[in-house]
């Protein structure tokens, strides 16, 4: 009986500081946007809004800024190393990037470049761009609850889809056709 006592105080606890953290970390303000800024992003990003631009770093230190593919398809992919969905698709988004022609961009942002990314990249034989978000900010802007999470946006920068949860290459081709 105490030992149940015991683990439900602690299960408590634990939740207790979790709840405190995130609560922490929803009144932080990002350094680059103003809290109606933050707010508004949050409340509109969806289907036919225009995606959030970024500017993230490559594994290879190249600076990727998404309002410079402008004109191009782009299949946004939030991942991370330890995600046994996200290692079952990187394959498929592999075999995907082969295939695909100039018009369309696969872009992998990383939410965990703490750890062994390259490592990751080189085991897997990924030759599609891998950006690392290190400040968490542009996981946060998408709103990424669950990854793997894939956005699909057209050339004029909407977002025409999100897909969450592991990708197959029939879906990966089936959203990339419906792109204008």
């Amino acid at each position: 009986m105490i030992k149940k006592v015991i683990a439900a105080v602690l299960l408590i606890t634990l939740l207790t500081v979790a709840i405190v953290q995130a609560m922490d970390k929803r009144t932080e303000k990002p350094e680059t946007e103003t809290a109606s800024q933050t707010a508004s992003t949050k409340e509109t990003l969806g289907i036919g809004v225009k995606a959030p631009d970024f500017e993230l770093k490559t594994l290879t230190g190249e600076t990727v800024k998404l309002s410079n593919l402008k004109g191009k398809k782009v299949m946004l992919n939030f991942w991370a190393t330890w995600c046994g969905p996200c290692k079952a698709e990187m394959p498929e988004m592999e075999q995907f990037s082969k295939q695909i022609g100039d018009d369309i961009v696969i872009l992998a942002v990383n939410i965990d470049p703490q750890l062994d990314v390259k490592g990751f990249v080189d085991e897997n034989k990924i030759t599609f761009p891998i950006l690392l978000d290190t400040d968490d900010k542009v996981n946060e802007t998408y709103q990424i609850m669950a990854i793997p999470t894939t956005y699909f946006i057209d050339s004029k920068g909407i977002i025409q889809n999100k897909y969450p949860g592991t990708m197959k290459l029939n879906i990966m081709e089936e959203y990339t056709k419906k792109l204008n």
